[in-house]
């Protein structure tokens, strides 16, 4: 943990000689924030309810979802027509990194298959599943907040910024509740929370650094961010509350979510 806070320093010193990496990099830090916040109820409750943690993975999922479209993807599109692309020629482009980022965050996933080996009963192989896979999607979450410091305007890319914060905190909790479920003390529990979301600092200071080093990138970065986020929203944490019995509560929480964060994407930029 020692080590991690020493990197994370030196990266903020480095990231403080540019102003949008900067920028980027207190916002990669303030998600990281928010997953360690949502680790905090732990000390006080043994345990959360099978529903309630649907509800909060229903409501991360429409915030993720809403987000991909409307602060990466339509700015992704603007960012073309701008420099004169046509709007045929812009979608396919659009499309083509949308399927590139998802075809990345795949790749990652099957290279990190070979840990799965590391726990061989069912309920721990099935954890560290999913532990591995908010480090996953919380990297495409730290590089779309990269790339919208890097070359979306900053209101936009705050209101990004505080979407993909909101719906890190039930992921903190559900991961730290989850590794207390199978014997790890509080402090594990809690501790590994908070590292699952230290990738989006690192992240997010990668995706700014490439879009100010070229901006031809930012309709790509954009794009491609919103392709891992939406591949991972469609294979692991939607279908995740519907192997359950009822899954109408996490589903009305992922329209909240989709809403709530349409309504802030597009009434407050």
């Amino acid at each position: 943990m020692v080590g991690v806070i020493v990197v994370a320093g030196a990266l903020g010193w480095w990231s403080a000689r540019d102003e949008r990496v900067w920028l980027a990099y207190c916002g990669g830090m303030a998600a990281a924030a928010a997953t360690a916040a949502g680790t905090l109820p732990l000390l006080f409750s043994r345990r959360f309810s099978a529903r309630v943690a649907d509800c909060c993975t229903g409501f991360g999922a429409g915030v993720m979802l809403a987000a991909s479209v409307f602060s990466l993807i339509l700015p992704a599109m603007q960012a073309l027509e701008q420099g004169g692309v046509g709007k045929s020629t812009g979608s396919l482009v659009i499309g083509a990194s949308v399927l590139a980022g998802a075809v990345l965050v795949l790749a990652l996933q099957r290279a990190g298959q070979g840990h799965d080996e590391l726990a061989r009963q069912a309920a721990l192989r099935r954890v560290w599943l999913f532990v591995l896979t908010v480090g996953l999607h919380n990297l495409p979450e730290g590089l779309a907040v990269g790339v919208a410091y890097g070359g979306v305007a900053p209101e936009q890319a705050s209101v990004l910024t505080f979407g993909i914060a909101l719906q890190d905190i039930p992921e903190g909790m559900i991961v730290a509740t989850a590794l207390r479920g199978i014997g790890y003390s509080r402090a594990d529990a809690i501790g590994c929370g908070i590292l699952s979301g230290l990738v989006e600092p690192l992240a997010a200071v990668a995706g700014a650094a490439v879009v100010a080093w070229s901006s031809v990138m930012l309709p790509w970065a954009l794009g491609g961010a919103a392709g891992a986020m939406l591949f991972v929203l469609a294979h692991e944490v939607i279908p995740d509350p519907h192997r359950r019995h009822d899954a109408l509560p996490a589903t009305c929480c992922l329209l909240v979510g989709f809403v709530l964060m349409m309504v802030m994407d597009t009434a407050l930029s």
